[in-house]
C-alpha cells in the first residue's frame, strides 16, 4: 500500500543510473531533491514506458550485468527516442510473480473496491463542481486514491495550460533566456509575505486579441510537459503530511471550488468565451460580446495565466502543513516560525512548491506557463497573494483586507480609476480562494459534516499530543456557530457584492445558512460522536490514503 508521502507515480517506472546533484528543499520535513542529466533522462524515458513495467537505461543494465544479474533484464525489441539523447537502447526488468499469503489478494481486492466506490463518488462530485469531463469510473482501477486525485488535478491544470498557450498563439518555446530571472525571483531578500502587494497589474487583452485567439482544444501541450506536470503534482501530493484535514484531498477539494467559481466568473451572457473551443467563431461577428468578455470579471476573465495561477495556488496552498495553527508553531519556536514570524505555514508552502517548480526537470512545464519575464513575475505575484490570503487567523492581515475591500467596493468614486479594475480583481481572487478554502461550509450538509469531523480530529489530536492549550471538544459547538456568523456567511455575502459570480454567490450563501441551522440542531450530538470515534481510533483520526 502506498502512502501519500511514498508515492511512485506514474506506474510506468524507470531506473536510470548516473551522477546527480542534490539540493535540500526547506520545510518541516526537509528532504533532498535530485537534479541533473540523469534525472532528466529518466524523466524523458518515462514517456516511452509502459504501465506496471520497469524500464532501465543502458547504464543501469550494465551495472546489473557486471553484478552477474543479466538474467534479471531483457532488452526492448527496438530503440526508443529520448529528447537530447537520440535513439537509446533500454531494457525491461523481468517480471516475477510474487507469492502472497492465502487470502491476501482477495482481501486487498475487496478493500480496493470499497475504497474505489468511495473515491469515485467524491471525485465525480469534484469533477462536476469544477466543470470537468473526467470520468473517474473509467480510470485505471489499479490506481490508488491518491493517484486518482493526482490525475484529476493533471486534467484541471492541463486544460488551463491549453488556454494559456492558445492565448499566445500556440507558442511554447524553451525559456533558457529566463534562467537568470527564475533563479533570482523570490530571492531578492525578505520573506514571501514581504512580496505581497495590494494591487496586481493583470494583463489586458484587446478585442482583436480575443478574436484571433486559437482554440484551446486544438492545443497539445506535449508529452514531455504533461509528464512533468504529472510528476510535479505527484511530488506535491507527497509533500502533504498525513493530517486528517490539511491534506492533499483537502487541496483537491479547494481546487474544485476555485475552478467552479472561475468558470462562473468567465460566463458572459451564459457563454464561456474561454472554455468553449468554438468561442472565437461564435463571437467573431459580435463586437459587443467580445468587449464584454475582455472586460468582464475585472480582467480575470480574459487572462488564462491568472486563472492557472489561482488554481495552482489552491493545489499547493497547504503543502507540508504540520496540522497545527501558526500560533502554535510560533509558540513552539519551530525553525520556520523563527524565520517567517507570521503566516508560517502559508509562506513555507509557497517556498517549497516554488523551489520544486523552478528545478531543471520541470523546464517544459514552465515553458507552457510563461514565455516572458513579465509573465513569470506576474505568475509569482499571483501565487504569493493567493496563498497568503488563506491565512484568515492573523488579525492584522484581516484588518488590511477589510480596509482594502471597503476601498474597492464602496460606493465612493475611486481616487485612481486607472488601476481600479486591478484592485478589484486582486481582492476578488483573495475572496475566491478564501471561500474555496472553507467550501465545505457552503456545500451539501453531508460534505460539511465530513470535513468538519476531519478538522475536529486534527485539532483534537493536536490537543491530545500536547500541541494545543485548550480542549477543542469543549468549545467546538459554539465555535462553529461563531465561525458561520462572523466569517462564513459574511464571506458568502461578499461573493455576491463582487458582482461577478452570478448564481454561485446565492448558492454558497444558501448552503452556509442551511448548514448553520442544521449545526445548531445537530452539532452538540455530533461533537460527542467525534470524541467517541477518536477515542476508539476512528477512520478520520489520520489523513492516510491507500
Amino acid at each position: 500500500m502506498f502512502r501519500p508521502n511514498v508515492i511512485v507515480y506514474p506506474p510506468a517506472l524507470v531506473i536510470c543510473s548516473g551522477q546527480v546533484t542534490a539540493g535540500v528543499l526547506r520545510g518541516e520535513r526537509s528532504r533532498f531533491q535530485l537534479f541533473g542529466d540523469t534525472m532528466n533522462t529518466a524523466a524523458r524515458m518515462e514517456q516511452s514506458g509502459e504501465r506496471n513495467r520497469i524500464q532501465l537505461s543502458q547504464a543501469s543494465a550494465d551495472l546489473l550485468k557486471d553484478a552477474g544479474l543479466s538474467k534479471w533484464i531483457t532488452p526492448r525489441s527496438g530503440k526508443i527516442f529520448v529528447k537530447g539523447k537520440g535513439d537509446m537502447q533500454t531494457y525491461w526488468l523481468r517480471r516475477k510473480k510474487a507469492r502472497n499469503p492465502k487470502g491476501y489478494e482477495m482481501k486487498n481486492s475487496m478493500e480496493a473496491v470499497a475504497e474505489s466506490d468511495e473515491t469515485h463518488e467524491e471525485s465525480d462530485s469534484m469533477a462536476e463542481e469544477a466543470g470537468l469531463a473526467f470520468d473517474f469510473h473509467t480510470a485505471d482501477q489499479g490506481m490508488t486514491k491518491m493517484e486518482r486525485l493526482v490525475e484529476w488535478n493533471v486534467e484541471v491544470l492541463g486544460s488551463l495550460l491549453q488556454q494559456i498557450i492558445a492565448s499566445r498563439g500556440g507558442v511554447a518555446n524553451d525559456i533558457n533566456a529566463l534562467s537568470s530571472a527564475e533563479k533570482s525571483i523570490g530571492r531578492e531578500g525578505g520573506t514571501v509575505l514581504d512580496e505581497f502587494t495590494p494591487i496586481i497589474p493583470l494583463k489586458r487583452f484587446e478585442v482583436e486579441d480575443l478574436r484571433c485567439r486559437r482554440r484551446p482544444s486544438s492545443i497539445d501541450i506535449g508529452d514531455e510537459a504533461r509528464s512533468q506536470l504529472r510528476r510535479y503534482l505527484s511530488e506535491i501530493a507527497g509533500m502533504y503530511q498525513e493530517n486528517p484535514f490539511h491534506n492533499f484531498q483537502h487541496a483537491s477539494h479547494v481546487t474544485a471550488s476555485v475552478k467552479k467559481l472561475l468558470t462562473r466568473i468567465v460566463k458572459v451572457e451564459e457563454r464561456n468565451g474561454l472554455a468553449v473551443s468554438s468561442a472565437c467563431e461564435r463571437l467573431d461577428n459580435d463586437e459587443t460580446n467580445l468587449v464584454d468578455l475582455a472586460r468582464h470579471g475585472y480582467g480575470i476573465t480574459s487572462d488564462p495565466l491568472t486563472q492557472f495561477a489561482v488554481v495552482f495556488s489552491a493545489i499547493i496552498h497547504d503543502v507540508d502543513h504540520p496540522g497545527v495553527p501558526n500560533a502554535q508553531l510560533v509558540k513552539e519556536k519551530t525553525r520556520n516560525a523563527e524565520y517567517y514570524k507570521k503566516s508560517v505555514a502559508e509562506q513555507n508552502s509557497v517556498e517549497i512548491a516554488w523551489d520544486m517548480l523552478m528545478s531543471d526537470e520541470y523546464s517544459a512545464l514552465r515553458a507552457c506557463i510563461y514565455q516572458t519575464e513579465s509573465d513569470l513575475r506576474r505568475f509569482r505575484q499571483l501565487v504569493v497573494n493567493t496563498v497568503m490570503a488563506t491565512d484568515i487567523v492573523d488579525k492584522e492581515l484581516q484588518a488590511l483586507r477589510k480596509n482594502r475591500w471597503e476601498a474597492a467596493f464602496s460606493n465612493a468614486s475611486p481616487a485612481n480609476a486607472e488601476n481600479e479594475d486591478d484592485r478589484k480583481a486582486t481582492i476578488v481572487i483573495e475572496h475566491l480562494i478564501q471561500a474555496s478554502d472553507v467550501a465545505h461550509t457552503m456545500q451539501h450538509w453531508h460534505l460539511y459534516k465530513e470535513w468538519n469531523e476531519r478538522f475536529f480530529m486534527e485539532c483534537y489530536g493536536a490537543y491530545k499530543a500536547g500541541r494545543a492549550d485548550s480542549d477543542p471538544s469543549v468549545s467546538w459547538y459554539e465555535g462553529e456557530i461563531g465561525f458561520f456568523d462572523f466569517y462564513v456567511i459574511p464571506l458568502a455575502k461578499k461573493l455576491d457584492r463582487c458582482g461577478v459570480f452570478g448564481v454561485s454567490s446565492d448558492e454558497y450563501l444558501n448552503y452556509a445558512e442551511a448548514n448553520r441551522d442544521e449545526w445548531v440542531r445537530e452539532g452538540k450530538a455530533l461533537v460527542k460522536e467525534y470524541v467517541a470515534k477518536y477515542d476508539r481510533g476512528g477512520s478520520n483520526k489520520d489523513g492516510k490514503m491507500e
